[in-house]
Parts: C-alpha cells; sequence; structure tokens
C-alpha cells in the first residue's frame, strides 16, 4: 500500500469512528442541525486538506475537535442562535479547593449532597433533558469544554489540544462548569416544586 493510500485509509476509518462525536459536538456548539452538518462537513474537509500536519496519528481525535473548534469560532458562531453572555457567567466561583460558598446556598448545598458527588453520579443519574437544559444556559466555552470531557471521554490533555488552550484552563472550566450546572439544575428544580430533604447535623 502507497503511503497516500495508507494516509487516505487511515483518516477514512478514524473520521467514521470520530463521527457521530464530531456531529454532538458540532450541534452543542451551533445548536442547529443544518449548522452543525455544514461545520462537521467543512471541518472533515479541513482535515483531511491538513492530515500531513498531525505528527502523530494516535492524537487525530483531540487534533480532529480542534480543527471543528476552530471552524466554528471562525465561521459559524456569528450564525450561532446560542447567547453570547449567559447569566450565570458573572457568578463568583472559588477556583481553589475550597467550598463555592458565594455561588451554592445553604439549601442547594442539601440539594447537592442528596444528588451525590458531581464527579460520578451527578452526570450518570439526573435526567438527560435536565443537563440539556442547565447546560444552554452556561457560557459556551464551558458547554463546549464539558461536552469534550464529560460526554465525549477526552481526557483533560486531549481537551486542551482540542480547545487550543492550557490544561489549566480546561481544569478550571470544568470545575466551574460543573459547580454552574449544578446551580442551574437546582434552581430548575426549585422553579419545578422540588425540596430537598434537609440533612442531619
Amino acid at each position: 500500500m502507497t503511503d497516500q493510500a495508507d494516509t487516505k485509509a487511515f483518516f477514512s476509518k478514524s473520521i467514521e469512528e470520530n463521527m457521530d462525536s464530531l456531529y454532538g459536538v458540532a450541534l452543542r456548539l451551533t445548536g442547529s442541525q443544518a449548522d452543525a452538518e455544514d461545520l462537521v462537513a467543512d471541518s472533515v474537509s479541513k482535515a483531511w486538506t491538513a492530515i500531513d500536519t498531525l505528527d502523530d496519528r494516535t492524537r487525530f481525535r483531540p487534533w480532529v475537535f480542534r480543527i471543528l473548534h476552530n471552524r466554528f469560532i471562525s465561521d459559524y458562531r456569528k450564525k450561532s442562535i446560542r447567547p453570547v453572555e449567559s447569566p450565570y457567567e458573572e457568578l463568583s466561583v472559588d477556583d481553589g479547593d475550597g467550598e463555592v460558598a458565594s455561588l451554592l446556598m445553604n439549601e442547594s448545598v442539601d440539594f447537592l449532597s442528596w444528588w451525590a458527588s458531581p464527579e460520578q453520579e451527578f452526570f450518570s443519574n439526573i435526567l438527560g433533558e435536565e443537563i440539556l437544559a442547565a447546560m444552554d444556559k452556561l457560557p459556551e466555552s464551558f458547554q463546549v469544554t464539558i461536552t469534550l470531557v464529560n460526554v465525549e471521554g477526552l481526557t483533560y490533555d486531549e481537551a486542551a489540544v482540542a480547545l487550543g488552550v492550557p490544561k489549566g484552563t480546561v481544569r478550571s472550566r470544568m470545575k466551574r462548569g460543573r459547580t454552574l450546572l449544578q446551580k442551574a439544575l437546582w434552581l430548575q428544580a426549585q422553579e419545578a416544586g422540588l425540596k430537598a430533604g434537609k440533612t442531619s447535623g
């Protein structure tokens, strides 16, 4: 097999393996099925023309996500129906290891204890529709970072490559994004009349 044929076979196989994930992230970014399809098509075309720049084939997944993200920023963001700003973006969040008392009220702490840890059961137990609705209220940078890490399973290193940001930025966005998601879900629960049980102490 010639080098060109080998490259084409590798590219086709890798795109096929990642097509659903690419579309899912594109849909999260654009909020439109048609725009998501166009964004994926454009990104795949761009990736093929740039395939010779991929030095490590084991890094194809974060590499192609970075192309998609860059294409969105340059060509599709202006058409996105998603709001640029979010009411949650200005809320204060502690980026350290302490409690985020400035964001979470006492009753929401009870609520979060009832719904278990944010790292594990939080994302697996809550209804998908509730998470999607809460995600829509987050700033775009948090949405795409959480999607890449929690939905698509990229490591922090891979997400950093995909987004073109330092690993520490990914870590910070994940921490703050999860906290904002918890807050948004708590507000949704309050609106639905849900009351968390009081913790004993």
